[in-house]
Protein backbone atom coordinates (compact mmCIF):
# COMPACT_ATOMS: atom_id res chain seq x y z
CA UNK A 1 0.00 0.00 0.00
CA UNK A 2 2.83 2.66 0.46
CA UNK A 3 3.32 2.09 -3.26
CA UNK A 4 0.14 4.22 -4.08
CA UNK A 5 0.19 6.17 -1.41
CA UNK A 6 3.57 7.60 -2.54
CA UNK A 7 1.54 7.65 -6.12
CA UNK A 8 -0.98 9.52 -4.51
CA UNK A 9 1.16 12.10 -2.91
CA UNK A 10 3.05 12.95 -6.34
CA UNK A 11 0.15 13.44 -8.33
CA UNK A 12 -1.00 15.87 -5.43
CA UNK A 13 2.17 17.70 -5.76
CA UNK A 14 2.20 17.67 -9.70
CA UNK A 15 -1.74 18.86 -9.69
CA UNK A 16 -0.31 21.64 -6.97
CA UNK A 17 2.46 22.50 -9.90
CA UNK A 18 -0.16 22.65 -12.78
CA UNK A 19 -2.14 24.98 -10.58
CA UNK A 20 1.16 27.60 -10.35
CA UNK A 21 2.17 27.22 -14.18
CA UNK A 22 -1.87 28.05 -14.67
CA UNK A 23 -1.85 31.20 -12.55
CA UNK A 24 1.65 32.10 -14.15
CA UNK A 25 0.55 31.91 -17.82
CA UNK A 26 -1.83 34.61 -17.06
CA UNK A 27 1.08 36.65 -16.22
CA UNK A 28 3.12 36.63 -18.95
CA UNK A 29 3.10 38.16 -21.80
CA UNK A 30 3.69 37.66 -26.06
CA UNK A 31 3.87 39.84 -28.78
CA UNK A 32 2.96 38.82 -32.54
CA UNK A 33 3.78 41.34 -35.01
CA UNK A 34 3.29 41.71 -38.82
CA UNK A 35 3.47 44.02 -41.12
CA UNK A 36 7.62 44.39 -40.28
CA UNK A 37 6.16 45.33 -36.82
CA UNK A 38 3.29 48.16 -38.21
CA UNK A 39 0.57 45.68 -36.26
CA UNK A 40 1.74 44.48 -32.88
CA UNK A 41 -1.01 42.01 -30.63
CA UNK A 42 0.06 41.32 -26.81
CA UNK A 43 -1.70 38.68 -25.12
CA UNK A 44 -1.02 36.41 -21.63
CA UNK A 45 -0.37 32.95 -22.27
CA UNK A 46 -4.47 32.35 -21.38
CA UNK A 47 -5.00 33.77 -24.90
CA UNK A 48 -6.74 37.09 -23.47
CA UNK A 49 -5.29 40.19 -25.99
CA UNK A 50 -3.87 42.85 -23.56
CA UNK A 51 -2.75 45.54 -26.49
CA UNK A 52 -2.95 45.92 -29.88
CA UNK A 53 -0.66 48.27 -31.56
CA UNK A 54 -0.93 49.89 -35.51
CA UNK A 55 1.22 51.89 -36.65
CA UNK A 56 -0.26 55.53 -37.40
CA UNK A 57 0.35 55.72 -41.51
CA UNK A 58 -1.53 52.11 -41.53
CA UNK A 59 -4.23 54.14 -40.82
CA UNK A 60 -4.95 55.58 -44.75
CA UNK A 61 -4.47 52.41 -46.34
CA UNK A 62 -7.15 50.06 -47.35
CA UNK A 63 -9.50 48.54 -44.61
CA UNK A 64 -9.04 44.82 -46.16
CA UNK A 65 -5.35 45.53 -45.59
CA UNK A 66 -5.09 46.20 -41.98
CA UNK A 67 -7.60 43.49 -41.62
CA UNK A 68 -5.20 40.96 -42.95
CA UNK A 69 -2.48 42.71 -40.40
CA UNK A 70 -4.16 42.44 -37.97
CA UNK A 71 -5.13 38.70 -38.40
CA UNK A 72 -2.20 38.13 -39.48
CA UNK A 73 -0.55 39.40 -35.71
CA UNK A 74 -2.95 37.36 -34.08
CA UNK A 75 -2.33 34.42 -35.51
CA UNK A 76 1.55 35.00 -35.08
CA UNK A 77 1.04 35.72 -31.44
CA UNK A 78 -1.24 32.47 -30.57
CA UNK A 79 2.12 30.51 -32.41
CA UNK A 80 4.30 32.44 -29.61
CA UNK A 81 1.71 31.62 -27.11
CA UNK A 82 1.67 28.04 -27.76
CA UNK A 83 5.63 27.76 -27.74
CA UNK A 84 6.06 29.62 -24.17
CA UNK A 85 3.72 27.23 -22.95
CA UNK A 86 5.22 24.36 -24.61
CA UNK A 87 8.54 25.71 -22.35
CA UNK A 88 7.01 26.44 -18.99
CA UNK A 89 5.17 22.36 -19.21
CA UNK A 90 8.73 21.56 -20.39
CA UNK A 91 10.32 23.02 -17.01
CA UNK A 92 7.30 21.14 -15.40
CA UNK A 93 7.33 18.06 -16.79
CA UNK A 94 11.04 17.67 -16.97
CA UNK A 95 11.32 17.75 -20.26
CA UNK A 96 8.60 14.98 -20.67
CA UNK A 97 6.05 16.07 -23.89
CA UNK A 98 2.84 16.17 -22.91
CA UNK A 99 -0.21 17.95 -24.50
CA UNK A 100 -1.32 21.35 -23.23
CA UNK A 101 -4.26 23.21 -24.34
CA UNK A 102 -5.98 26.03 -23.34
CA UNK A 103 -6.46 26.52 -19.63
CA UNK A 104 -9.73 26.75 -17.91
CA UNK A 105 -10.79 30.56 -16.87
Amino acid sequence: MKGIGDLMKQAQEMQSKMQDVQAKMATIEVQGESGAGMVKVTMNCRYEVKRVEIDPSLLSEDKAVLEDLLAAACNDTVRRVEKTQAEQMSELTGGINLPFGNFPS
